[in-house]
């Protein structure tokens, strides 16, 4: 595979090679973001896995608007590496934006997906190949033991119940960035350009083969996540209103709830009325009765907000992600 040193515009969203013409090989794909000095580190661990696996293989690094040398050191990797592949976004879009970009420029027939901080030993891959050979077409490689606070992990248990129930896979609760794949499933998403991207929502368009293995789940070696209890909520967030209608669902069960609610009010003020011939008495349990309605109309709205702004976004045609250059020519 010839390597260039020096890098070259492209348009987002393309492919290297047809879907059924994949060679058998290995395509690692890492999203980078401020990584500069742990990526030496994470090549020379990856270089006597991949070749103990006897079959080509690569390195696509996804430098995904990183602040700090990371481009520069993905360069120079790839100069040094015939197997390691770069690509360099134009700004900061987001880690299933990055990783969307490295699996529609893989190579070869096999896909894994790690972060770039180390916490997913490369050392497991063999592992995650070995579950996918059973006649899956994703394994996920779940942690053994979650390296998070406890803040952090409440808030990853929200977004896998989400997950959960936009995928409609029983194997969302295992779900994690380290994960091996067919690389054929992108077919079902190789359309897709929305800005918001769960990729492992979009792998279920394409199968309902998975599994799970548990695997070492290591510390991070530098700095600190950029997953944060926020974002993962915002994460959950997209993939509810991006990927499923159960908000909405749950807009028309708050709705039809209230509507029982205020039936039943009218039904206790007319009783009362009718038996003893008074009504019912106090602002307080009208202005309750008014916030109870207004609260559930200003939440249904909301959702209904938020499925209006994705199509907004959908119809500015907002890319997934644009490549400012890469290490290669393709």
């Amino acid at each position: 595979m010839g390597m260039g040193a020096g890098c070259r515009p492209t348009t987002y969203g393309f492919l290297d090679l047809q879907m059924n013409e994949l060679p058998d090989g290995l395509s690692i794909i890492v999203p980078v973001y401020n990584s500069a000095e742990v990526l030496p580190k994470l090549v020379e661990r990856l270089d006597p896995i991949l070749r103990g696996c006897g079959m080509p293989f690569e390195a696509v690094l996804v430098n995904d608007g990183s602040c700090d040398n990371s481009w520069r050191v993905v360069c120079e990797l790839a100069s040094r590496h015939g197997w390691v592949r770069g690509i360099n976004l134009m700004r900061n879009y987001g880690q299933h934006n990055a990783l969307l970009c490295g699996i529609r420029a893989a190579r070869y027939k096999t896909s894994v997906t790690m972060d770039d901080d180390l916490q997913n030993p490369p050392e497991e891959i063999p592992r995650l190949l070995a579950e996918l050979d059973r006649g899956f077409d994703v394994v996920y490689g779940a942690p053994r033991k979650e390296q998070h606070g406890l803040w952090r992990n409440m808030a990853s248990i929200l977004t896998k119940l989400a997950l959960q129930n936009a995928m409609g896979a029983e194997a969302a609760r295992f779900v994690s960035a380290f994960r091996a794949f067919r690389t054929h499933v992108r077919e079902a998403f190789v359309d897709y350009h929305s800005p918001f991207v769960s990729i492992d929502v979009l792998l279920t368009w394409g199968t309902t083969r998975f599994s799970f293995i548990k695997v070492e789940h290591d510390p991070r070696r530098q700095g600190s996540s950029n997953y944060t209890v926020r974002s993962l909520i915002r994460h959950a967030m997209n993939m509810l209103t991006g990927f499923s209608t159960l908000p909405l669902q749950f807009a028309s069960l708050c709705g039809f709830l209230c509507t029982l609610f205020g039936l039943g009010v009218l039904a206790y003020a007319v009783g009362r009325f009718l038996l003893q011939g008074t009504t019912v008495p106090g602002f307080t349990f009208l202005a309750s009765i008014i916030a109870i309605f207004s609260g559930a109309q200003l939440f249904a709205i909301g959702i209904i907000g938020e499925y209006l702004a994705r199509m907004h976004f959908r119809m500015m045609e907002r890319p997934t992600y644009a490549v400012h250059c890469k290490t290669f020519e393709g």
